[in-house]
């Protein structure tokens, strides 16, 4: 339900916030659900959690000035307040919106440390990831090609397997939507799969297990495929962990908040030498939140999903 009021007034050690971007991520649809997570469930009536970015139009707060540009957990809304703690930092006025929102945040983040500190590519190894059209699973692959891996990508329609190859640069993909899967990893994974980046769950995981190379390391960054009904089908090929002595392991980038910098380092590092591609599907007004949400559920998305709010007066 999309409610109309007047923007809040910001109190002492406060300040408000223009949203100019909100992003868009496929957990936030877990959040609508009563189920344990390692955030708590957004109650009816409450604004829907998302981390967007915005500008400071009114500040009775020394950390912020009006004309600061702030990233946040802004939810899905105009105007929000904001105050002097970890959730919110403040960004260089010049820096481009769309790269902080698609690169420079948790998104970025999670891409990193889940490839960086689990995945561990090294050169010549073979690295699959899945969603790889996606917000995260584009940047973890490019992640890997920098690291000298060769990286194969999963992701849904000619269209998306096109833009994984020719934008984000990785060295083939798979379309589960129309390829084998089974032959297709063969095919591009003749000497098997040394690092999996999995975001889906489900029967591409599965796959992916029965491929396996000794010493594999599996990375569980998130489970698209069951977001929507709940169910978590077991993989009949979990053995392949056994046998192959191979390593899967869950991780929550927000474990890693002091280290956020060392990430973002990188990240501008590798976007300034061009090693680092991002893109974007951006949709206008606060009314198209929840079409943005249910468009990553059908593969209307390729790189990070951002509803724009307000146009930024910089960057």
């Amino acid at each position: 339900m999309l409610v109309t009021m007047p923007a809040p007034e910001p109190a002492d050690g406060e300040a408000l916030l223009r949203t100019t971007y909100v992003g868009i991520d496929a957990a936030a649809r877990t959040w609508l659900d009563d189920q344990p997570g390692y955030l708590p469930p957004v109650r009816l009536g409450e604004v829907i959690r998302a981390a967007g970015i915005g500008e400071v139009v009114e500040s009775r707060c020394d950390a912020y000035a009006v004309g600061d540009v702030v990233t946040t957990l802004t939810g899905f809304q105009e105007y929000v307040i904001i105050r002097d703690d970890v959730f919110s930092t403040p960004i260089p006025g010049e820096d481009d919106q769309l790269a902080i929102m698609s690169v420079y945040g948790p998104t970025g983040a999670t891409a990193y440390f889940g490839m960086t500190d689990i995945g561990r590519p090294q050169p010549g190894e073979t690295v699959v990831v899945s969603a790889a059209a996606g917000a995260t699973g584009s940047i973890a692959g490019q992640i890997a090609k920098i690291a000298g891996a060769r990286v194969v990508g999963i992701a849904g329609g000619r269209e998306k397997c096109r833009a994984v190859v020719e934008n984000f640069g990785f060295d083939a993909c798979i379309d589960y939507k129309n390829d084998d899967l089974d032959a297709a990893l063969k095919a591009h994974c003749p000497r098997r799969v040394d690092v999996y980046f999995d975001n889906v769950g489900g029967p591409i995981l599965d796959a992916v297990l029965g491929r396996l190379a000794p010493k594999a390391r599996v990375v569980l960054c998130g489970v698209i495929s069951s977001y929507l009904t709940g169910e978590h089908p077991g993989p009949a090929n979990y053995v392949n962990l056994l046998s192959k002595t191979a390593l899967m392991q869950g991780f929550n980038a927000l474990d890693q908040w002091g280290r956020f910098d060392e990430a973002f380092a990188n990240l501008r590092k590798w976007e300034a030498e061009g090693r680092l591609k991002h893109r974007q599907t951006v949709y206008e007004g606060i009314d198209s939140c929840v079409d943005a949400l249910n468009g990553l559920f059908t593969g209307a998305n390729i790189g990070k999903t951002l509803v724009k709010l307000g146009e930024p007066s910089s960057g």
